[in-house]
């Protein structure tokens, strides 16, 4: 039978092996609370200490990470550049209508695109969001619009 880190070292194993299929962070959190309990074992603390360990250590990570990700805004999909890496790529527009839209080429194929800030004249401009099939377009290489 392993002795009592290695039970916990294997836990520890385990959890971060469902972490990395799950992709949450929390049950890392618990990884840590079981390495916690390892080393409590290691240092010779009885089995209810290192369940305190484990539970202290592991609970407090979490709430620590629940509550970083609380503090933290959260991003329009729209704009976050994880999960669209459109954003953030510069592109040419030839020209604009009378109401701020463009057809672009943009990947190999026309794209819709609509102005976001800066002003409705030919040049580069920046992808700062995908709205659906529609690129929204910020200005580079001019000086801000009035409006904007």
């Amino acid at each position: 039978m392993p002795s009592t880190p290695l039970q916990w070292w294997i836990a520890a194993a385990v959890l971060v092996a469902l972490e990395l299929g799950s992709g949450s962070f929390y049950l890392l959190m618990l990884a840590v609370g079981a390495a916690a309990a390892a080393l409590a074992a290691h240092l010779g603390l009885e089995p209810a200490l290192q369940w305190s360990a484990a539970a202290l250590v592991g609970l407090g990570a979490v709430a620590a990470l629940y509550g970083l990700r609380r503090r933290q805004p959260r991003r329009s999909t729209q704009t976050n550049r994880d999960l669209n890496l459109d954003i953030g790529s510069v592109l040419e527009v030839e020209r604009w209508d009378d109401n701020g839209n463009a057809r672009v080429r943009w990947r190999g194929t026309d794209w819709q695109a609509r102005l976001g800030r800066g002003r409705a004249l030919p040049g580069r401009f920046r992808i700062a969001a995908v709205d659906a099939n529609t690129l929204v377009l910020d200005a580079l290489d001019q000086a801000p619009s009035p409006h904007s």
